[in-house]
């Protein structure tokens, strides 16, 4: 009898615990569309268990998906990918990527999943817009966003629709972009309360972050390309050096894994590559974690962030485009100016220098000034070159001496954003002031960045905008440049924009 009671208590918590379980078959993440081309992109999506509690909905279960395609909304004449296995070994994950689209082309695809061929559902309708050919001279837009620190936001109190994610992402989908661009920090493997250091934690923090109702919900609507940075990579300033978890390895084959950034059937894939949106417009998306020297190493005509196999790549694609808008989307910093110390230095510093960028004195500013003075000999400020950047948790506008443009997105919510380092501060990459800021945030808002590019109409010139919002649509700051123009044609800042 002694034993009875624990036992009785034992089966009790068990039986309760089966309330919570799984019940069937979900897709609690949604879908996810990248790297859109002309005629072809990548489908993602995960299967997760459907269970009464959310915890229970991050957990992934086998079954078998595929993806129906089709022009027509109520999918009519319809074609269908390979069936594809939901197995724990690529975390549940159905993944594909198809080809041959028709080129500026509404699309529309759903998942049809379940346990077994025999047991299918269907899922809810999504859509994106294939790109339209190279001479075809179309108005884009898209938005650039970073630092959406999962932990910041919901530790915090706040209304009662948080649950529901980052406001931000609702202002985006109501923008209705033709592109989303996440520039890395997607997600924090080193947020408090422990740094993630094992495969199962890390994917966990993208199952948080993409279970997120207005997650599903824009990307549903809205492409994706991706990029990462640090945060998920493996940590703070993180290099490929040293023995701390996770290990450079990792961090690459899980953001391989949690994104549809490349085909999941390449054998050797690369992140770095480059998009030929319109005819008005190019992109430019570089890899700033996989390839770079040591952050401690001395910089020199030897240390790289980029690798020099990339850094041939990103000039030679650059002279080869014709594109009227060039547009380089840098996972960290190229202008800044950064803050020349950390609060807390990366694992083997032993100083506190700010190491991890281009801006950075003592990180990688000799290739970047090698690459500025490239693209001035070969007249790329007369080719509307233009530098986007994440990394940084304030917004700003910064031109360099010789008229080059930096615009920083910003971190996307209030909660991870703070004030930046102006030029001419002496904690700053810039304690001269040489750098022009035409723009910085002047409160603490997260936030994101929105480009329009534009055709000519009437003998006008193409136009490429550049605004910022905070999370809730409000516009801080709007500038727009004219094609073969070094001067801004306005400039509005928070303070005179009405």
């Amino acid at each position: 009898m002694k034993f009875r009671i624990p036992f009785l208590i034992l089966c009790c918590i068990f039986l309760l615990s089966l309330a919570g379980c799984a019940t069937g078959i979900g897709h609690s993440q949604g879908e996810i569309t990248g790297e859109v081309t002309t005629d072809s992109a990548i489908f993602q999506s995960r299967l997760t268990a459907i269970c009464k509690t959310r915890d229970c909905g991050l957990r992934g279960t086998r079954g078998v998906a595929r993806f129906e395609i089709s022009t027509d909304p109520e999918f009519t004449r319809s074609s269908f990918t390979e069936w594809i296995n939901a197995e724990s070994e690529n975390d549940f994950m159905i993944k594909k990527k198809v080809t041959g689209l028709t080129p500026g082309t509404r699309c529309y695809y759903r998942l049809l999943y379940g346990q077994d061929v025999n047991t299918i559902e269907t899922g809810p309708a999504c859509t994106f817009r294939t790109l339209d050919p190279a001479d075809v001279a179309s108005k884009v837009s898209f938005v650039v966003v970073t630092g959406m620190n999962y932990f910041k936001f919901h530790i915090l109190p706040g209304p009662p629709n948080k649950h529901l994610g980052y406001p931000g992402l609702e202002t985006i989908r109501e923008m209705n972009p033709d592109f989303f661009v996440g520039t890395g920090d997607n997600v924090y493997y080193d947020a408090y309360p422990l740094p993630r250091k094992t495969q199962k934690t890390m994917r966990r923090e993208w199952h948080k972050q993409f279970i997120q109702p207005r997650f599903v919900s824009l990307f549903s609507q809205v492409p994706t390309y991706w990029e990462k940075d640090d945060h998920d990579f493996r940590y703070n300033d993180a290099d490929t050096t040293g023995d701390l978890k996770p290990s450079a390895e990792l961090g690459i084959r899980t953001f391989l894994e949690q994104v549809p950034v490349v085909d999941p059937d390449e054998t050797h894939p690369v992140t770095y590559r480059t998009i030929r949106i319109n005819k008005l417009l190019q992109i430019w998306l570089t890899e700033g974690r996989d390839y770079r020297s040591s952050n401690m190493m001395e910089d020199g005509p030897e240390k790289t962030l980029w690798g020099e196999t990339q850094k041939a790549w990103l000039k030679e694609t650059l002279l080869a485009s014709d594109a009227t808008f060039k547009i380089l989307i840098s996972p960290t910093p190229m202008i800044g100016p950064d803050d020349m110390t950390v609060r807390w230095p990366a694992p083997g510093q032993d100083d506190r220098y700010r190491r991890d960028c281009h801006a950075d004195p003592m990180g990688f500013k000799h290739e970047g000034e090698e690459f500025f003075g490239w693209l001035a000999d070969n007249g790329f400020l007369d080719k509307n070159f233009y530098i986007i950047c994440g990394d940084r948790h304030w917004k700003y506008h910064s031109i360099r001496p010789d008229g080059f443009e930096e615009f920083s997105c910003g971190a996307l919510i209030d909660a991870n954003s703070r004030l930046g380092m102006a030029p001419g501060d002496p904690n700053s990459t810039d304690p001269e002031g040489l750098i022009d800021q035409p723009y910085t945030d002047q409160t603490i808002t997260g936030g994101f960045l929105k480009v329009t590019v534009r055709p000519g109409e009437g003998g006008a010139p193409e136009t490429c905008e550049f605004s910022f919002y905070d999370e809730n649509g409000v516009m801080l700051y709007t500038t727009t440049r004219s094609a073969n123009q070094h001067c801004p044609m306005s400039s509005h800042s928070e303070y005179d924009i009405n």
